[in-house]
């Protein structure tokens, strides 16, 4: 008997799915009908089950309203012409939430949890994955802390939890960012590197800062001195100066992002020329001023890549070039060809459910 037998599926009695506009999704905003959950108590996760998608009831004294113990990650599921599914690189999104759990003192939940747990769940609702261009079934694990207490210490219990939601398009338009001089995202020894809820909730207040200054999104610079560029609001960063695509060394502050490392293989494959390395903020200043910055773009699963059009520092602001085939372009279709079968997956990176 495998883990999938073992998964007790209790079905909605009524599904949602009549009520949703399949060919105008927003992100994120429509949840399908079910969900799995895992509860951790006495020192062990239980046995996945699949549910109907519900609220949850929580004691106020639960420690994840006080001490912040939450982790999540970001994946999409796909369905091709025949209506195969497919997950791309799932297997490191199980390792990197267990390399978050870990830094937040969460306990490790099973790769077969995560991976058997998922496809079973992919499979109740197989019927939520849209098939139009450019949408996707959005997957969101996450694990929080539910154990009680007002003290200070890591809680005795946990949820894990997998939701998804059918969604179009992450970004649509031009999106313009302002690279950050006061504010940090994280800081050396932190938990920047981590999927944690605290990481994105302190992003809020800057990024509204510079939406008021009339951008749309932060370029985050480095916790010590703002000299180097970081990431782009929740997201990786690349940067082409001439024909050249940089983009900083995963650390302490720096998600390791699964479509950052698709890009950089891709990008290899493609015969592109990368630098992985420290990128000042004066360097895409002078390339900027001198003709030289032909691209920026962010780069993670909601939006896959996202190019920007323009920035702003320190008072002067510059727009991008328009290219007639730029990197960012290419290579989105590199990823998004494979992750729907419509190209050969020659990275091994693409998992039939």
């Amino acid at each position: 008997m495998t883990l999938t037998d073992t998964i007790k599926i209790t079905k909605t009695q009524q599904s949602k799915i009549n009520e949703v506009d399949f060919n105008n999704l927003s992100f994120g905003t429509v949840f399908s009908d079910h969900m799995l959950i895992s509860k951790y108590k006495n020192g062990a996760w239980e046995t996945p089950e699949i549910t109907p998608f519900q609220p949850l009831t929580l004691d106020p004294s639960s420690k994840i309203f006080h001490y912040g113990q939450s982790v999540f990650e970001g994946m999409k599921a796909y369905k091709d012409k025949d209506e195969n599914i497919f997950l791309f690189r799932p297997e490191d999104n199980c390792k990197r939430l267990n390399i978050s759990a870990k830094r937040m003192a969460i306990p490790e939940v099973p790769e077969a949890y995560f991976m058997e747990g998922l496809k079973a769940l992919l499979k109740v609702d197989s019927d939520w994955i849209p098939t139009k261009d450019g949408s996707s079934l959005y997957v969101r694990p996450f694990i929080f802390a539910s154990g009680n207490g007002f003290h200070a210490s890591p809680a005795d219990e946990y949820i894990f939890i997998i939701s998804t939601a059918p969604s179009g398009p992450y970004f649509s338009g031009k999106v313009r960012v302002r690279i950050e001089e006061k504010y940090a995202r994280a800081a050396n020894g932190g938990v920047g590197f981590a999927k944690a809820g605290g990481n994105y909730a302190g992003q809020f207040y800057p990024t509204q800062l510079a939406i008021d200054a009339g951008y749309n999104q932060v370029i985050w610079t480095d916790d010590n001195t703002h000299e180097y560029i970081e990431e782009a609001g929740a997201m990786n960063v690349f940067i082409r100066i001439n024909d050249t695509l940089l983009t900083s060394p995963t650390s302490d502050r720096i998600l390791d992002g699964i479509t950052r490392k698709s890009i950089l293989k891709i990008a290899e494959d493609e015969g592109i020329k990368t630098d992985v390395r420290k990128i000042t903020v004066s360097e895409v200043m002078e390339a900027a001023k001198n003709g030289n910055l032909k691209e920026i773009f962010g780069a993670g699963t909601a939006a896959v890549i996202s190019p920007i059009s323009g920035f702003g520092y320190k008072n002067e602001d510059f727009d991008l070039p328009k290219l007639d085939y730029p990197f960012a372009l290419r290579l989105k279709k590199r990823i998004t060809d494979i992750q729907t079968n419509k190209a050969e997956d020659k990275f091994g990176w693409r998992v039939k459910v």
